[in-house]
């Protein structure tokens, strides 16, 4: 039963403003000032956002009360600087989560995930091709697969990242697929369609979802998530007699070069019309989700400029809306990714 309630939703938060509730811990590490006294600097999210933080006192003894995934009470002032509002933390408790509703903290999909997962399964039985239809429905037909992929994340930062997020990502990216296959007819329906569901199926175990905030589990950085789909999609062609070994090259090749190109994470490029298609599908849901997210924490109504967005390297023209959920958005900070990764989103 919760009995600790929350006051105010990060994207509310004004410069200036006292603050004093409740957040989730998304990182917390540890630095020195100059002079060698230590701070803490923390992400604090809910589910409209995050926040940058900072400790500047008593942070040794504060360190064990904010790991990452705590729910913690926190006094501070909310401050601007260099343009990002920033909150200096005055005081810091950590709360249990017995005490606490965690559907405050967690971004979710604001779908119905149970009409999500049904309309996705229609769209498996609906792929003509028997061999592809038999592997559709041995990996989705899995109840414990099928539980995880209602629940997981499409990425940790970008698109989607949010519970629900990979079911949502999927479903729109094959809708979209349904679509163009009427309108190309030369396009192979039930191979787009079987890429359009399959091609971010590794992240189920490239991301760590069991609690928050999510991460990247050890394959899944040393890995990736278009190989492990490989992998999930080999272990069920295995079991499946007679399966084509060129049919399953060709939905390998959709799934390996769905980000487009090398720099963006994709071992193959595009080489074939449905491949070509799944690229541009997957890239137009990503960004579309980001930009209207972007658009529900802009203040105020009307077309306005964003930050400086490093993930796209521009600025952003959107018009503003009355927020349903939070992007961790990407004002010019770190944003968690690779660096060495140049990315419009390879996530």
């Amino acid at each position: 039963m919760t009995t600790v309630n929350k006051k105010i939703q990060i994207q509310e938060i004004i410069d200036g403003q006292t603050i004093h509730d409740l957040f989730l811990v998304r990182e917390m590490s540890r630095g020195e000032t100059k002079a060698g006294k230590p701070y803490l600097s923390l992400v604090l999210m809910d589910a409209s956002g995050e926040i940058s933080c900072r400790v500047w006192e008593n942070a040794e003894q504060l360190m064990d009360e904010c790991p990452a995934g705590a729910i913690v009470s926190v006094t501070g002032q909310a401050q601007g600087y260099r343009g990002i509002l920033q909150l200096r933390i005055d005081t810091l408790s950590r709360v249990q989560e017995s005490e606490v509703d965690l559907a405050l903290f967690v971004p979710s999909t604001k779908g119905n995930i149970g009409l999500m997962a049904k309309e996705l399964l229609k769209l498996v039985n609906s792929v003509e091709n028997p061999f592809l239809k038999e592997l559709l429905l041995s990996l989705f037909g899995e109840r414990r697969l099928m539980q995880s992929f209602k629940k997981a994340p499409a990425a940790k930062m970008m698109h989607h990242a949010y519970v629900g997020g990979l079911l949502e990502h999927t479903l729109a990216v094959a809708r979209l697929a349904e679509s163009i296959s009427t309108l190309y007819p030369t396009l192979d329906r039930s191979l787009l369609i079987a890429g359009a569901l399959l091609h971010d199926i590794g992240k189920l175990r490239e991301f760590s979802f069991d609690s928050f905030p999510f991460d990247y589990t050890d394959r899944g950085r040393l890995v990736g998530h278009m190989v492990l789909g490989i992998e999930m999609m080999q272990e069920k062609i295995n079991a499946i007699s007679g399966f084509p070994e060129d049919l399953g090259d060709r939905l390998k090749h959709l799934i390996l070069s769905h980000h487009g190109r090398h720099e963006f994470g994709s071992p193959s490029l595009p080489m074939m019309q449905e491949a070509f298609a799944l690229n541009f599908l997957d890239d137009l849901d990503a960004k579309i989700n980001y930009l209207d997210r972007l658009s529900g924490q802009v203040k105020g109504e009307g077309y306005q400029w964003t930050e400086f967005q490093r993930n796209l390297e521009r600025f952003l023209f959107v018009r503003g809306h009355q927020a349903e959920d939070g992007l961790p958005a990407d004002q010019g900070q770190d944003n968690g990714v690779d660096p060495r990764q140049r990315t419009l989103f390879g996530l």
